[in-house]
């Protein structure tokens, strides 16, 4: 299991991020603060994001999975040989980064452009 908590922070947190921008642009509904339960809530609390329910759910799931990864350091989900992420989720997510990606980087999010560098 991974044990290196800055990245475990920083991957949740572009996580609600891609999130957070989907959840905005697609979502027009009553929307909610993200509180995570136990060791998600160390993560998640600070976020401080707001979504409606099924992004909530869906970053809860995201969250979860980071937390329990085996590999230090965790690869790119993409080139990762364990697909941890069930359907309907794996999915969602990949329609959340589709949507989300290019807003993020038209937002300014350098943390996010280093990535691709």
């Amino acid at each position: 299991m991974a044990t290196n908590n800055k990245a475990i922070e920083h991957d949740i947190g572009v996580l609600g991020k891609f999130i957070q921008i989907y959840c905005n642009g697609k979502h027009n509904g009553q929307k909610s603060k993200v509180k995570g339960n136990g060791k998600i809530a160390q993560y998640i609390d600070p976020l401080n994001v707001e979504l409606c329910d099924d992004c909530k759910k869906l970053l809860l799931y995201a969250a979860s999975k980071r937390i329990i990864c085996p590999y230090d350091p965790k690869p790119a989900c993409k080139d990762c040989t364990t697909h941890c992420y069930a359907e309907p989720n794996k999915s969602k997510i990949r329609e959340v980064m589709r949507y989300s990606g290019m807003r993020m980087i038209f937002k300014g999010s350098i943390s996010y452009i280093k990535k691709f560098l």
